[in-house]
């Protein structure tokens, strides 16, 4: 599987201008599935997603981080938006390994996916699910 991932991961994760998916690989994007079974107690994505515990990941991807309007982030989240631009898959990819060690003083508890294969699988899921941002 490992091999599928890292030979599928730069088709998988790329985006067009619009900041929609170009291509994607299957396969990775099922597996990112199962993987964001973890993340979907306090996250949505697609289309109708909504805040819960955390912001809705519908619009991730070129979103300023801790910028949604309607979610209140941690003050460290807000700090983080501050210091880069928008989220990438690069930045996400970072981020999901360790997120407390990325924004010290987030009040995200999930304690990350070290694993680079479900990072890549995940992120993939979450790409495949964005809809056009609104801010």
């Amino acid at each position: 599987m490992r091999n599928r991932i890292l030979a599928a991961s730069a088709l998988a994760l790329s985006i067009g201008a619009a900041g929609v998916a170009v291509a994607q690989d299957a396969a990775l994007i099922e597996d990112g599935e199962g993987v964001f079974r973890r993340c979907a107690a306090c996250h949505q994505v697609g289309a109708d997603a909504q805040n819960r515990v955390g912001p809705q990941l519908a619009t991730v991807i070129g979103r300023k981080p801790g910028s949604l309007e309607g979610f209140r982030y941690s003050e460290a989240m807000v700090a983080f938006g501050e210091a880069n631009a928008a989220w990438t898959e690069e930045l996400l990819f970072t981020y999901l390994e360790d997120p407390r060690g990325i924004v010290k003083g987030t009040t995200m508890a999930f304690a990350g996916l070290k694993p680079e294969d479900d990072r890549q699988a995940v992120i993939a899921y979450i790409v495949s699910q964005q809809t056009p941002a609104t801010n």
